[in-house]
């Protein structure tokens, strides 16, 4: 029998492995460039572009509707943008001093690997000693969500958030990793002090 301490320890070891397994699968990679001559000081309101909030691009399959995947998106992507905007002290308004514009981009990444492949051929035939053969394979969707800030139709502010993302993932997954985007996007926007 192992004593009480002991369980506990081992569950929050487990879980904590399991957390960390979990951030491994949809690491967010962020990069954030802005226009270092910009006063962001001066920017104190914020709105979305007039003629459409954003824009989805999808190169995964032909079945694939952008509008549908809009539709679903959309709603998430303003809601964590209009939260964590007035984290950061701006305030919506027509017409505003920055406008915000994101674009979503999905495709699909293949990665392949052969026995062999990394061995060097063979000197006299050019070709490697035995006949390779596909000995790992990993497909992943692969998501980007652009942010943009402009002033004067100028982008100002320009966030890229990009990730692997499992193609089996649940609705409740992919709503977690576009909300966790947006909020490490705009971490970024400069402080205004």
């Amino acid at each position: 029998m192992i004593p009480y301490r002991s369980r506990l320890r081992l569950v929050a070891v487990l879980s904590a492995l399991a957390v960390s397994t979990q951030a491994l699968s949809a690491r967010l990679d962020v990069k954030v460039e802005f226009d270092k001559k910009f006063d962001f000081k001066a920017a104190r309101t914020w709105g979305w572009d007039a003629e459409k909030r954003g824009d989805v691009k999808m190169a995964r399959t032909r079945y694939d509707d952008p509008d549908a995947m809009r539709a679903r998106a959309e709603p998430i992507i303003v809601d964590t943008v209009t939260t964590e905007m007035a984290r950061r002290g701006l305030q919506p308004a027509s017409p505003p001093d920055l406008v915000v514009t994101y674009y979503l981009l999905m495709t699909t990444s293949l990665s392949a690997q052969t026995l062999g492949q990394f061995l060097p051929a063979v000197s006299a035939w050019g070709l490697p000693p035995f006949e390779g053969a596909t000995q790992s394979l990993e497909m992943m969707n692969r998501g980007s969500l652009v942010l943009d800030l402009s002033a004067k139709g100028q982008v100002v502010w320009r966030g890229v958030a990009q990730a692997n993302i499992k193609v089996d993932a649940d609705d409740r997954k992919r709503e977690s990793l576009i909300r966790d985007a947006v909020r490490k996007l705009l971490a970024k926007y400069p402080a205004r002090r």
